[in-house]
């Protein structure tokens, strides 16, 4: 990823710095707005604070995922290190990896020992537990990546191990707009943009998968897909492990 195109990780350093200068105390006030842009969605912005949670922090789901990680863990798209952080302090052997090289440098400086530059889907190595949390499986970007996404698990994935990811289904946003979405294909395809001060990002696809549809096209790829929470906002988190 080019710096000069990478607003999350641009806010996430900033970020991470002036933490560090103010020992700690919560910071992002005064760094400017991590902004979302979207084609479908009204525009919005991601709080900076909320990379930066801590466990007592994070949803339900989040908590639980984290307190069923184990054995090696690849956090996937880990942005500012938050859960890489916790089982790192758990004294769990944790690889955080994201596209970002910013992000990868505010990880570092907040003492991520394994932080990494990488994209999962050219990654090598075997992981007990991945985790792909904040919807960290929309990486995929659409449901047509999704046979790509399992053969790149079928490569990480050690035997016996387990995904844990959350996703949300967010059809209810198009409830009263039926003929949208019957123009619209599946419709947790979207695509957003973001900006941070004057760094402007490219247009990126993300995907928010339903439960139903998880649990389908992980059957088909020899998966079982195991819902083990429901959070407050049509959100849930999965346990994908390989069929036996």
């Amino acid at each position: 990823m080019d710096r000069k195109t990478d607003p999350m990780g641009a806010a996430i350093l900033d970020c991470a710095k002036q933490q560090r200068q103010m020992k700690g105390r919560e910071g992002g006030g005064a760094l400017g707005r991590l902004q979302v842009f979207s084609p479908m969605f009204q525009d919005d912005e991601m709080p900076l604070k909320t990379l930066f949670r801590s466990y007592q922090d994070m949803p339900n789901i989040e908590q639980k995922a984290l307190d069923m990680a184990r054995g090696k863990v690849l956090d996937v798209g880990a942005g500012a290190g938050c859960h890489s952080l916790v089982l790192q302090e758990r004294g769990i052997d944790v690889t955080a990896i994201d596209l970002s090289p910013l992000s990868v440098e505010a990880m570092r400086l907040r003492g991520i020992k394994k932080a990494v530059e990488h994209d999962f889907f050219t990654l090598e190595g075997r992981y007990d537990t991945i985790l792909m949390l904040m919807n960290g499986i929309g990486i995929v970007g659409k449901l047509e990546r999704m046979p790509a996404f399992f053969r790149q698990m079928d490569k990480v994935l050690a035997h016996g191990g387990q995904l844990l990811c959350d996703s949300s289904d967010i059809s209810f946003l198009f409830e009263d707009a039926p003929d949208l979405m019957a123009e619209m294909g599946y419709l947790g395809e979207q695509t957003f943009r973001m900006q941070y001060k004057d760094v402007i990002g490219d247009p990126f696809p993300w995907l928010y998968i339903d439960q139903d549809t998880l649990q389908l096209v992980a059957k088909r790829f020899g998966y079982v897909a195991e819902i083990v929470a429901e959070g407050g906002h049509h959100d849930y988190l999965a346990r994908i492990t390989k069929k036996i």
